[in-house]
């Protein structure tokens, strides 16, 4: 499995970005998707993610309402759409796959549940 990000930037306040995944090495429809970020503190989190039999994802509190994160129709790009973006939001982000390890399928946005990971983009947001 290969996950490449893009679209890291630097940008005001309130601005917007989309950050993509390309993924290869993914077959079939059994996979954990998601994004993470690690702060200029090295604080790591989870921020959204989703089963990708079941478009139902999860998100963070501190990014709900303002990121959606989706995949293409080929299932071979992840997105993450980023709006009203605060300074707080500066980080490397990551996307990452994973297998679900659970009956119910959840993929919460927990490193443990992911194994694959990109190298990272930066996102910086000034005030």
């Amino acid at each position: 499995v290969e996950l490449v990000e893009s679209g890291g930037d630097s940008v005001q306040a309130g601005g917007s970005l989309t950050l993509s995944c390309a993924m290869s090495g993914l077959s079939g429809n059994n996979y954990c998707l998601g994004w993470f970020r690690v702060t200029p503190t090295e604080e790591r989190e989870g921020i959204a993610s989703f089963y990708t039999g079941r478009m139902n994802p999860y998100y963070v509190d501190s990014v709900k309402g303002r990121f959606t994160i989706s995949q293409d129709s080929a299932k071979s790009t992840m997105y993450l759409q980023m709006n009203s973006l605060k300074p707080e939001d500066t980080a490397i982000y990551f996307c990452a796959a994973g297998v679900p390890r659970d009956t119910y399928k959840l993929c919460p946005p927990l490193s443990a549940v992911f194994n694959s990971w990109g190298q990272g983009t930066q996102v910086t947001v000034s005030s």
